[in-house]
């Protein structure tokens, strides 16, 4: 019997630690099973703050109400914040199935689901679903338009040491190869406020359109990667990196200084390897884009009857 005709409904509580990027990872995989199931799926974020650990403890005990709108079927939590409040949750609604997309600090027997990043090195077995990077929202919508073309810049970080002059050949090239193409140009908040006066200096800026972080609106960058055919990144946006491919995207990265050797690093390099992305700067040399659904994979897993 098909799943959509066992379950009426379905209600999605996720442990909200507040941060954007863990947010992201949430929405994306209830998105995901919200697509994949006919019936009504509801989704309820509850911050930490409104979820005080004794509280939780009190209410399990006493089996009173912990303030949630609805009794859950699924508990979903990102960061090391959320891990107790979801595993006492799950103690308060034990027909619940416990969610943590990411290594948790607890045994992973405790919760029902782990969803943990391949880069972390932990072998996928028992109630562990490995995926390729986090998750995310995206999907691919399938508008892209011939030679359009999106540069995606990043900055330093703890694992990157900006390098102007890289980025600045890179984009050079970009434009020099892809003649036809249209280009549009984007900065983020780890970009070095000086290097768009820097960029203009060239003359080959008069080929891009150029839209810097600051004027965009939220859901900008999404949207521009839902119509290019070709998303370049510098290779300090890893999490950019992935959400180009998850659009359907080509992707091309732009290489920068590696401060360390780590399994982020390690996971561009395989991204490489596995002939998902490219440091050409040349349009037709990009790998052809794939597939890459690794919310909607994961939801697949979960709903599994």
């Amino acid at each position: 019997m098909p799943l959509e005709w066992v379950i009426e409904y379905m209600h999605i509580v996720y442990v909200s630690d507040g941060k954007a990027g863990h947010r992201s990872q949430a929405l994306g995989l209830y998105q995901a099973m919200q697509r994949q199931s006919a019936s009504e799926v509801t989704f309820e974020e509850v911050l930490i703050e409104n979820l005080p650990v004794w509280s939780l403890v009190f209410a399990f005990g006493k089996k009173t109400s912990v303030g949630l709108q609805q009794v859950p079927d699924y508990i979903i939590g990102v960061g090391s914040h959320t891990q107790l409040r979801v595993l006492l949750l799950g103690k308060v609604f034990p027909q619940t199935k416990t969610v943590i997309l990411m290594k948790p600090n607890f045994p992973f027997a405790w919760f029902d689901h782990v969803v943990i990043p391949e880069h972390d090195g932990v072998p996928e077995k028992g109630n562990v679903i490995l995926t390729q990077g986090a998750l995310n929202p995206i999907v691919n919508e399938g508008r892209h338009q011939e030679n359009r073309i999106l540069i995606a810049l990043g900055g330093s970080s703890k694992r990157h040491q900006w390098d102007e002059q890289k980025v600045l050949s890179a984009i050079e090239q970009i434009v020099e190869k892809n003649r036809n193409s249209e280009i549009i140009l984007t900065t983020s908040r780890r970009t070095p406020k000086e290097f768009l006066d820097h960029l203009k200096a060239k003359p080959y800026s008069e080929s891009l359109q150029i839209f810097p972080v600051e004027h965009t609106p939220q859901g900008w960058i999404f949207e521009e990667m839902q119509k290019a055919e070709a998303v370049w990144v510098t290779e300090d946006s890893v999490s950019m990196i992935y959400e180009a491919l998850t659009a359907g995207c080509k992707v091309g990265v732009i290489e920068g200084d590696r401060l360390k050797e780590d399994r982020i690093t390690r996971s561009v390099s395989k991204l490489d390897e596995q002939k998902l992305i490219s440091s050409t700067t040349q349009l037709d040399k990009l790998v052809a884009a794939t597939a890459f659904k690794e919310a909607g994979r994961v939801a697949t897993y979960l709903l599994a009857p």
